[in-house]
């Protein structure tokens, strides 16, 4: 006979269409954010909006979507996940419609970036709880496919974007989003559902089932949780996003400049897919302080290098540290948490590790005004990247547990 863990483990390893649902629909939303990059000229033209302003909305839309996303993570383990991401769809091709319709700049940076941002987050929290509540034996892969989802939107829906600008203006091409976004995301919420909490019990008790949200978020595996994905966050982004200037920089050209970006995107698709099965086979904790230890290294790598080839090789090793180390801090919390308390918990982290994410331009920025060079930007980001992998290590070791041969942490509150 079956063991009661091997049984639940089985049980909460078949929720697969969640994982389609939850990949499409953060395609959708992120993709929709991301519009902007393609919309931002066409914009600027037929409204003599400055660029600057059209931009902060995307700067608001990342706000929108780290305090949004605490929110909806509350909600989620309240009233569930499917209430909120039906939401949350209902809201996307809405903020899409409205921004189509703005009569002003500051009607546009509400509607889009505030909006839209607080509806895409209702993809993420939300749905990565209830994939990792849903999954025990594959689920860092589980979780690497729903991040990849995210990870194409650039690939698919922006592509789509420029097609539709150059037959139409930005306002329709902004609607056709909308509608879209509804066609695609309300089906799928169908999908988003938990297994039943009596088929996860065996791993809840060993979770902490006890332990509300508030003291969850004091405990010492949230912490360090946070403290490592912010730091993470805060290594990446910088080099994301003032690379493509420090290669023209290096006298490369904008064009080839920007395929870089392109490669580092790519890698870290890749790097979601391949990290999510090493995690599932070492354990998510020693496979991400390693990912860490290599973003961190590969990002100061980029002053070693000034021609394509060499950008190229850096861009695929950083490119797929930072994609794969991504989806598994949702893990390790899945590790040390309730699915109860879930959505909460990864709300609030995704709240900070935005704060990260918006930290590395700013300060990069800054950087390049005072010394005039980016290599500050890139010594910093590898010791923000060392920092997140010293954090990561804090966290609670998990032990073997009988049965199935699976993971059970060692839970210091």
């Amino acid at each position: 006979m079956n063991s009661p863990t091997t049984v639940s483990s089985v049980s909460l390893d078949r929720n697969w269409p969640l994982v389609a649902a939850g990949a499409l629909m953060g395609c959708v939303a992120i993709g929709a954010v991301f519009s902007l990059a393609v919309l931002l000229q066409p914009m600027s033209t037929a409204t003599g909006w400055s660029r600057a302003g059209l931009s902060s909305a995307m700067t608001l839309a990342f706000l929108s979507m780290g305090f949004a996303g605490f929110g909806w993570g509350i909600l989620s383990d309240r009233f569930g996940p499917r209430v909120v991401v039906l939401a949350g769809s209902l809201l996307l091709g809405l903020a899409c419609i409205l921004a189509s319709r703005a009569g002003s700049l500051l009607q546009f940076q509400l509607t889009y970036g505030v909006l839209l941002g607080a509806a895409a987050a209702s993809f993420l929290a939300p749905v990565i709880a209830a994939t990792a509540a849903s999954f025990e034996r594959r689920r860092n892969l589980a979780i690497s496919l729903v991040s990849a989802g995210m990870g194409v939107a650039p690939m698919t829906l922006s592509p789509l974007v420029a097609w539709l600008v150059t037959h139409y203006d930005w306002r329709s091409s902004l609607m056709i989003v909308g509608v879209l976004a509804w066609a695609l995301t309300l089906p799928a919420v169908w999908f988003v559902r938990t297994v039943p909490m009596a088929a996860a019990a065996p791993q809840s008790v060993a979770a902490g089932e006890s332990m509300s949200a508030g003291q969850a978020l004091r405990s010492k595996p949230f912490i360090v949780l946070a403290g490592a994905f912010f730091a993470c966050c805060a290594a990446h982004s910088g080099p994301i996003f003032h690379t493509v200037s420090y290669a023209v920089g290096c006298g490369l050209s904008v064009t080839a400049a920007v395929t870089i970006y392109s490669m580092e995107g790519a890698a870290g698709l890749g790097g979601r897919l391949l990290f999510g099965v090493l995690a599932d086979r070492w354990g998510a904790k020693p496979v991400l302080v390693a990912g860490l230890l290599v973003q961190g290294l590969a990002a100061v790598s980029y002053l070693a290098v000034n021609q394509l080839d060499g950008f190229y090789a850096v861009a695929i090793v950083f490119g797929l540290a930072y994609g794969g180390t991504m989806p598994l801090y949702a893990s390790l919390a899945r590790d040390a948490f309730s699915p109860r308390i879930l959505g909460t918990v990864l709300g609030a982290a995704t709240l900070l590790s935005s704060l990260g994410m918006a930290l590395g331009p700013l300060i990069g920025g800054w950087l390049y005004d005072r010394y005039g060079s980016y290599t500050w930007l890139y010594v910093g980001s590898m010791a923000m990247g060392l920092a997140a992998a010293s954090i990561a290590m804090l966290f609670p070791a998990a032990r073997r547990s009988r049965g199935d041969g699976g993971l059970r942490p060692a839970l210091q509150p």
